[in-house]
């Protein structure tokens, strides 16, 4: 049977297909969802070292594992070196409170492969030959402070002279529930030795909590794993080799952990401590609801051993199918993957199949339920009274149990709102029908707020993130070939809610001038944006007030794309040109928009009238460029409506007519140019953006101008002074955790959004308006060629230069040097200002995989879509 990859004749992928893939976290430990305490310290609640003991309510995590659609039945991998005081069963890392830049994963692994129907995948990961430097890690980084860089697995000497195993999985479907898997593990050191290796395939423990009378079953017996689950049936591993079966039970071990009795004589770790100190704590029986194979590999220096497995419904056998399966697959995603590089070089192509490699190994099952999560289930202990008045408690009737794109599967194993939004455009270059999935899910009544808000991420659902999902829905639409309207009424239908409560919420006066905290951009600001200001006074956010304007305008586009489909919804557009008119006008009115400095920033309108602008050039006052769309007159000529009250519009109420009436012929066509950034100012502010001494840097837009590493912005407000610095790397700030650094770096989500704002302004004027590029240099270039050269800086992130070192991999000697891992990519959460290394977290492939939609955008396809005038 041919596996189906995802949209390649154009068909749709049968949900069966969809059934199995990789959606165990890679951690569930330190997460809300597992926090039952009464002061909401999720790290501490359920730390790293309770992890491999106790049994999880919510969620699963393993390494390389694979899971059902609604994770019953789980299969991952565990290691032993032998020098170890534990099984390696998943990625270690800091928690929050630990890191000097909060939480970060101290480990080496990477996505290297996948199609959409996870039809083909590899998983990669290495591990020490010597004994894992878990305590040094912890006590060097605790030592370090604020100032100081974190302190990785390749700084420690345990990898030194290629002493690690460099561990590669592969997995190929033969069927919609049966797995062939390759195991290859080599010896990358310069001595023989010894591996242990354990698949292991367990249940998800929903029997503890006195919601299921039903305990499933493993049965382990030499060569064989064999599962039963009433509902979901059977799945049998089988594995060639010697392999000592191993049972226990997926509950915790109250007596380690609690000093209590323990309901089982074989917990969770009963494994973990048969394999490393010899106890008598698996079932003899070989019964259990985890079990594992265990194998002792011993491979000479520089050799390769294998372990071949099948994971079936039918217990299939290790026979010639085995191989030709896993040839057959690999050769269809790179047919598959061939088609969508088109005539893109190989370093790039590569750039671009593991930037959608990493998207799809994000993919994980969420289930969090925040009624029952407050209440406590009936078999536990009541939690503490304080808990129904705490986090997330206004979200009773969120009930989440879906397959969900997560941001970072180690450090964000959650949805966030606008990052999924990012996820989807480059998601739907590969499989469109999980892209419009993904942006309806959060629209749900069991996930929007019945007063319209969109959760944010499960640590505050109330947060507020940029309202990017009217915008994401129609790059969607775009990249799909302009045919699903079902899919975007939906979406405008659900986002006309959300819409409403914006404008009810973040509308503080009722001025068409907006709030809403920090928006994602974390400590981009001198003030905490979320907080309370120290004075009488209310923060009128740019970015705030300009993501509500790009917002109107997204609405307005998905309103003419319907409307000229379906004439019911021209009034709807008629709607938003005029909201988003009040909302252009404010930000120039309420003096966002700086004549003397030629920028748009936050503004303080303090309780006495005064207003009192925050000087800060930054990201905020660049966003500005993307609340842009342009009208050609073929589309006001078919909505005769809409363009008789535009006009009417104009001449009736001048005073909002200056964002809206702006008209440019090119060539032979009139176009109509709606941007809260009028053309000179888009002139002013391009000579900060292409500027190598402010924002433009060697691989991107920095989110604050380096003239603030020779000119800090200082505030004293109420008593108290406040100052920003141009920080390139990571934080020195503690402000919301200080592991995300908005005060340098550059981010790829509002670089992603400041280029597309550049290209509709191009498509508007052509070559009628050119630019310094860069500022000082007397080149002169179009907006469309900007738009090129700064896309061109973000991709050389990840891409070799003339020296053979990708910028990403910053002094990472380890991964700019070895033949094999340099060739596997690492995709951060933000990169250095100066030098592009990546910081934060290190799978972020959600938001940094967008480089995977400006690759495929340079593939030369025919079929590849812009959007429309």
């Amino acid at each position: 049977m041919a596996a189906p990859l995802g949209h390649v004749e154009g068909g749709p992928i049968s949900a069966a297909w969809r059934r199995w893939g990789p959606y165990a976290s890679e951690r569930a430990w330190g997460t809300v969802r597992e926090d039952y305490s009464a002061d909401g310290d999720a790290w501490g609640y359920l730390p790293f070292d309770h992890a491999r003991s106790r049994a999880f309510r919510w969620s699963e995590d393993g390494l390389g594992a694979i899971c059902d659609d609604t994770q019953h039945r789980l299969l991952g991998f565990a290691f032993w070196n032998g020098h170890d005081p534990f099984l390696k069963e998943r990625i270690f890392g800091l928690a929050g409170p630990q890191g000097n830049h909060g939480e970060d994963a101290k480990e080496l692994w990477w996505y290297l492969d996948s199609t959409p129907t996870h039809s083909w995948m590899r998983w990669a990961y290495v591990y020490p030959q010597a004994e894992f430097p878990y305590q040094q890690l912890i006590d060097e980084n605790a030592r370090r402070g604020r100032a100081d860089d974190e302190y990785e697995l390749f700084d420690t000497n345990v990898l030194d002279d290629g002493r690690y195993w460099d561990i590669v999985v592969d997995y190929a479907k033969a069927g919609t529930d049966d797995w062939c898997i390759r195991l290859t593990v080599r010896n990358a050191g310069p001595d023989e030795a010894t591996l242990h290796v354990l698949p292991t395939v367990w249940f998800r423990n929903t029997w503890s909590w006195g919601l299921d009378g039903y305990t499933p079953t493993v049965t382990a017996t030499p060569g064989r794993l064999a599962t039963d689950h009433r509902l979901y049936g059977p799945m049998v591993l089988t594995a060639d080799g010697e392999a000592t079966p191993l049972a226990c039970d997926n509950d915790t071990n109250q007596t380690r952990l609690f000093g209590a009795p323990n309901a089982t004589l074989y917990p969770k770790d009963g494994i973990n401590d048969h394999v490393v100190a010899g106890a008598d704590t698996v079932n003899p029986n070989g019964a259990g609801t985890k079990a594992a194979l265990w194998y002792r590999l011993t491979v000479a220096a520089g050799a390769s051993a294998e372990i071949k497995m099948r994971f079936s419904a039918a217990g299939t056998a290790i026979d010639a199918t085995w191989a030709a399966t896993l040839r057959d697959r690999e050769r269809e995603a790179d047919e598959f993957y061939g088609r969508i590089a088109g005539d893109l070089p190989a370093p790039e192509a590569a750039v671009m199949r593991q930037a959608f490699a990493g998207m799809l190994w994000g993919k994980q099952f969420f289930h969090y339920d925040v009624g029952r999560w407050l209440d406590g289930d009936p078999a536990e202990p009541a939690p503490p009274e304080a808990r129904k008045l705490g986090r997330n408690h206004a979200w009773r009737h969120l009930n989440n149990h879906d397959v969900i794109s997560m941001p970072d599967p180690w450090e964000y194993p959650w949805y966030a709102a606008w990052d999924l939004g990012f996820h989807c455009v480059a998601l739907a270059h590969i499989d469109p029908e999980f892209a419009k999935d993904q942006l309806l899910l959060l629209c749900r009544e069991w996930f929007m707020h019945p007063n319209g808000q969109i959760p944010a991420y499960e640590w505050s659902f109330d947060d507020v993130n940029p309202p990017v999902q009217a915008w994401a829905a129609m790059r969607v639409f775009e990249i799909d070939g302009y045919r699903d309207y079902d899919f975007l009424a939906k979406m405008l239908h659900k986002l006309l809610i959300n819409f409403t409560w914006w404008v009810n919420r973040k509308d503080a006066e009722g001025n068409n001038v907006f709030e809403g905290g920090f928006l994602g951009l974390d400590n981009i600001g001198p003030i905490d944006r979320s907080a309370p200001l120290p004075v009488a006074g209310t923060l009128e956010q740019a970015d705030g007030t300009a993501w509500m304007a790009m917002y109107c305008l997204d609405l307005l586009e998905m309103s003419i794309t319907l409307a000229r489909h379906d004439a019911i919804y021209e009034d709807v557009a008629t709607k938003f040109v005029e909201h988003f008119a009040y909302i252009a006008t404010a930000m120039s009115d309420r003096g966002m928009w700086n004549e003397e400095d030629g920028f748009y920033y936050d503004v303080i309108a303090l309780g006495t009238g005064e207003e009192l602008p925050l000087r800060v050039r930054s990201m905020v006052g660049l966003l500005p460029l993307a609340a842009t769309i342009t009208l050609g007159r073929a589309t006001l000529d078919a909505l005769p409506n809409f363009r008789d009250h535009l006009v009417w519009l104009c001449a009736n109420k001048p005073e909002y007519a200056s964002n809206i009436a702006q008209t440019h012929v090119l060539g032979k066509d009139e176009g109509r140019l709606l941007s809260v950034v009028a053309p000179e100012a888009l002139t002013r502010l391009l000579r900060y953006v292409l500027d190598e001494h402010e924002f433009l840097s060697p691989h991107g837009v920095r989110a604050l101008s380096a003239y603030h590493r020779e000119h800090p912005f200082v505030l004293t407000l109420g008593g108290t002074t406040y100052q920003v610095d141009y920080e390139p790397a990571e934080s020195r700030s503690f402000l919301f955790g200080g592991n995300s650094n908005w005060r340098g770096p550059v981010w790829f989500p509002v670089n992603y959004i400041v280029v597309q704002g550049l290209r509709r302004f191009g498509r508007y004027f052509g070559g009628d308006l050119t630019a310094e590029c860069p500022t000082g240099s007397a080149t002169q270039r179009s907006l469309h060629e900007i738009a090129d050269e700064l896309e061109r800086r973000l991709c050389t992130l990840f891409l070799p230069g003339p020296d053979g070192r990708r910028p990403c991999f910053g002094t990472a000697e380890l991964l700019q040097r070895d033949p094999v891992l340099r060739e596997r990519l690492l995709f951060h959460e933000y990169f250095h200002g100066d030098n592009g290394a990546g910081l934060g977290a290190s799978h972020q492939t959600g938001w940094t995989g967008l480089v995977a939609d400006l690759l495929a955008r340079r593939s030369g396809r025919p079929d590849i879509h812009r959007d429309e005038p």
